[in-house]
């Protein structure tokens, strides 16, 4: 049976003008590994309602579970709330059980409750909220489509929030081996060691080390026994010797 599908969307408009380094979607890859979900897709919009509405709806008809990252702060521009409520069609506002976790954190600080503030409790309706323990500010689960902070270690602790219940599958394996040829000539007899293990993925990474061009080749898939194999197979044609 295949491993469950994911997709990420990544929002800002702060990511496409390169002022911020997206980091959230290599650490969604490795946990989504861990677990047996194939990332398959990530796409990355700016802060246009049309654009959001229309991505989430396509990676939600596409996949078993989508992320999104980005846009659920208490600016004019965080709008990813509002987009995956219409993306759904379910009403948003400000919600009583995120409303008080937002009330209580800010109250111990000392920080007034804000109109501004209070807008990161805003949820659309039927959604599950996800706990974020860094800053209280909820994200949600709205259908397939999990809605997180953009920030690192709230994503993060988020996805750690979220990931317990989703139904993972067959973790991803991998092995490398570094071969001492160029890509050009390592490309046939590499061919010819996909052909003999269909089910698993070989990618080819070239390097230059000290004027000496080589490749990593690495194997991908999820039965150890097959990966082993091809490892062995891999250094059988391309010895380090």
């Amino acid at each position: 049976m295949p491993n469950p599908t994911a997709a990420m969307l990544v929002i800002g408009d702060e990511i496409l003008s390169g002022r911020t380094r997206d980091s959230n979607m290599y650490h969604l890859a490795g946990e989504l590994t861990r677990v047996g979900i194939d990332l398959q897709e990530v796409r990355v919009v700016g802060d246009e309602a049309e654009r959001i509405i229309a991505a989430v709806k396509a990676l939600s008809a596409s996949y078993d579970e989508v992320f999104t990252s980005g846009g659920i702060g208490p600016t004019h521009d965080d709008i990813t709330a509002d987009c995956v409520a219409a993306a759904f069609d379910r009403h948003i506002d400000i919600r009583d059980d995120a409303r008080t976790l937002l009330t209580k954190a800010y109250e111990a600080r000392g920080v007034v409750v804000t109109d501004e503030r209070l807008r990161m409790a805003r949820i659309p309706d039927g959604a599950a909220l996800i706990d974020n323990p860094v800053s209280t500010a909820p994200g949600f689960t709205v259908e397939n489509v999990h809605v997180m902070a953009g920030v690192p270690k709230v994503f993060e602790a988020m996805v750690a929030s979220v990931l317990p219940g989703l139904t993972g599958g067959t973790p991803l394996l991998s092995q490398t081996w570094r071969v001492q040829m160029p890509e050009g000539e390592i490309a046939g007899p590499l061919r010819g060691l996909v052909e003999a293990f269909p089910e698993l993925s070989f990618g080819s990474y070239p390097y230059s080390l000290n004027g000496v061009f080589g490749a990593n080749i690495v194997v991908r898939g999820t039965d150890g026994a097959q990966v082993d194999a091809a490892i062995i197979r891999l250094q059988e044609v391309f010895p380090n010797d």
